[in-house]
């Protein structure tokens, strides 16, 4: 961000491109514990069905270590737990930067190529979008 005044059309691009690499960061984060959530759960409702104090085998902090089904089924059920309000938070985060997104495309007036409407694009040619990032001019 430039200290004066107004800023270059790179300094503009890079902006949004920051904003969406973190909107990136939440989503993947999200995903990665939703899917780490569905693990726990098997995992809860398999150990459901065991007898208490029979022997089972858990990883702390990379090392594998030998407890009772009392001893651990709690514990997943305390993370799973714990994990899903991380999930909430980062989804709360990750709506909130799409509206940040947006008010920021709003306010440097950008578009993305090929969002912009029909009657902008020349008929006879051919448009091939990456999602390239245009600054409009004003």
């Amino acid at each position: 961000m430039a200290a004066k005044g107004k800023q270059s059309a790179e300094q503009i691009v890079a902006g949004f491109q920051e904003l969406r690499q973190q909107q990136r960061a939440f989503a993947t984060k999200t995903s990665e514990l939703e899917m780490d959530m569905k693990e726990h759960e098997l995992v809860i409702e398999t150990l459901k069905e065991v007898e208490d104090d029979r022997k089972c085998f858990r990883m702390v902090g990379g090392v594998l270590v030998e407890r009772t089904v009392k001893d651990v089924l709690p514990a997943l059920i305390s993370n799973r737990e714990q994990m899903g309000k991380i999930v909430e938070t980062l989804t709360e985060k990750l709506e909130s930067k799409g509206t940040e997104i947006n008010k920021y495309r709003e306010q440097h007036n950008l578009k993305i190529k090929g969002e912009e409407s029909k009657e902008i694009e020349k008929p006879d040619q051919e448009v091939k979008s990456g999602g390239v990032l245009v600054a409009k001019e004003s």
